[in-house]
């Protein structure tokens, strides 16, 4: 059969195919040539580091900011949520509290702050992206004020919990705990997103946001939902953080925001639905991660890491960008 002779129906998911593939293809090269380049890239202790070390914290934080933007917001402050969570640890600690009471104290402190997002959001109306942002510098207040100007909190010399260290370096059937912590949180993120009535009014309310509200959607109640989980899921890397460095170190949540979102965005583009999702937000972390380990061991330094990052992000848009003009 020719090609004039197949029609625009059939040929849409073709091509959609295509560019998928077409994305795919230069990110499998890079790794390749990262494995040729830099023997060390391969090895199964740099593969360990980069999963535990990069891969763990930035999913479980990639897949909060997938919550939130499955209904077509955005959460800037999930760095606040991470450092408020490891500065109530951190100090709950030093001050010799129980290590249960003090994560149950810090996953609360994380809460609160999607519960200040949630109600900025549902009750005043402020755009998500402008309260977010508003609790994001908040957020930064708080620890330089609490810190005299944003000292670090160190426990080294404290007399900690075994669990306490656990958290970041224990393991549970060979596998490190911040992965078993992963994947609990992207099962139940998927079951949410995917397999329930509740991801399919996330998915139309980040679609059509005023077909749900005529619908009989209750979008406040899920736009809440949505906050307060994405600061709690972050909070979680708080206390991963805390075990793995014992110790506060100001902002260093805010470190992980940028890879987040592009890692949700590029997980949206390689979905045929080109909405976020679980899956892709964990392929696109994965590519983030292994691209700048990749680039390090090969000697390039931070900053050109940063525009690598950058041009990786604007070549997903791009075929984003062609697979919905080829849509419409």
């Amino acid at each position: 059969m020719s090609d004039s002779l197949i029609s625009p129906v059939t040929q849409r998911p073709r091509q959609a195919a295509l560019l998928r593939v077409a994305i795919v293809l230069p990110f499998i090269a890079l790794l390749l040539f990262f494995v040729i380049a830099a023997p060390a890239f391969a090895t199964a202790s740099n593969l360990r580091s980069v999963l535990l070390n990069n891969v763990a914290p930035l999913a479980i934080v990639a897949l909060a900011m997938t919550l939130v933007t499955r209904i077509g917001a955005i959460d800037l402050s999930v760095g606040t949520a991470i450092d408020i969570a490891c500065l109530v640890l951190v100090t709950l600690m030093l001050h010799q509290v129980s290590l249960p009471v003090a994560l149950i104290a810090a996953m609360v402190a994380a809460l609160l702050v999607g519960v200040f997002n949630a109600f900025l959001v549902t009750q005043l109306g402020v755009e998500p992206f402008l309260a977010t942002l508003g609790t994001l510098f908040i957020g930064q207040s708080v620890q330089q004020l609490s810190s005299n100007g944003g000292q670090p909190i160190y426990l080294l010399s404290q007399k900690l919990p075994e669990g306490f260290s656990a958290m970041g370096h224990g393991a549970f059937l060979a596998i490190p705990l911040p992965l078993w912590l992963l994947f609990l949180v992207a099962l139940a993120l998927y079951q949410l997103l995917h397999r329930s009535a509740t991801g399919r009014s996330l998915r139309v309310m980040g679609e059509q946001y005023s077909v749900a509200q005529h619908s009989g959607v209750a979008v406040k109640r899920l736009t809440a939902m949505a906050f307060i989980l994405a600061a709690l899921i972050a909070g979680i890397v708080g206390l991963i953080l805390a075990a793995n460095v014992k110790a506060w170190v100001p902002l260093s949540g805010n470190a992980y925001l940028l890879n987040a979102i592009g890692a949700s965005f590029i997980g949206a583009t390689f979905a045929p639905s080109r909405r976020p999702n679980v899956v892709g937000t964990l392929l696109g972390v994965v590519l983030l991660s292994f691209i700048a380990n990749g680039l390090l061991l090969v000697g390039w330094n931070f900053y050109w890491q940063q525009v690598a990052t950058g041009g990786l992000i604007f070549i997903v848009l791009a075929v984003g960008a062609l697979r919905a003009r080829r849509h419409a």
